[in-house]
């Protein structure tokens, strides 16, 4: 009975260390806002919570504008005015610099408390050389993804090559079982 409880308080652990929100930011490249808040998340957001994805997805791509249109609905917004900001169940229309707390606060509703420790550890150590810390965590800047059509190119090319390598290991293998029964 232990090991079952064990079991499962490591998990909840393992789902909570994954709870952390993830952020779908919908811009237009030509607009000064979605700079601004693009900014926002390469210059502070991602290196103050370790475990957020943030996914910056182009409305201006018309193979993406199905996905801005769920995202107006989801946030009941009538105006198709950019950025768009989806943090968990929290929208924000817009970005000025006045919002990053709430924007921040956001992210921190969807965290454990051993998360939002972190993070706070984090904004601390920022405050004190934030080109420092993001010199140490360069890594961070690949929690920014694009969302549409090239970016998912990019996932079924890697997939195909994952599934042409497993093939090729597939048949040497058959070959190899293939060798050994002839010679018996």
């Amino acid at each position: 009975m232990k090991k079952w409880a064990m079991f499962a308080a490591a998990a909840a652990w393992m789902c909570g260390a994954a709870n952390a929100a993830d952020i779908w930011l919908y811009y237009s490249p030509s607009c000064p806002h979605c700079h601004h808040a693009r900014a926002f998340f390469a210059e502070q957001l991602i290196y103050e919570y370790p475990d957020i994805e943030i996914t910056s997805v182009n409305v201006m791509d018309s193979a993406n504008r199905p996905a801005f249109a769920d995202a107006l609905a989801k946030c009941n917004y009538n105006s198709g005015g950019v950025p768009v900001i989806v943090v968990g169940d929290t929208c924000f229309q817009g970005y000025a610099d006045f919002m990053a707390d709430d924007i921040r606060a956001a992210v921190a509703s969807d965290m454990t408390a051993n998360q939002q420790t972190a993070a706070a550890a984090v904004r601390d150590a920022m405050t004190r050389d934030a080109d420092g810390f993001r010199t140490q965590y360069t890594g961070r800047v690949a929690t920014m993804t694009e969302y549409g059509a090239a970016a998912q190119k990019k996932t079924t090319d890697g997939s195909m090559i994952f599934l042409y390598i497993l093939m090729a290991a597939l048949v040497v293998g058959l070959v190899g079982v293939m060798g050994t029964r002839r010679r018996k």
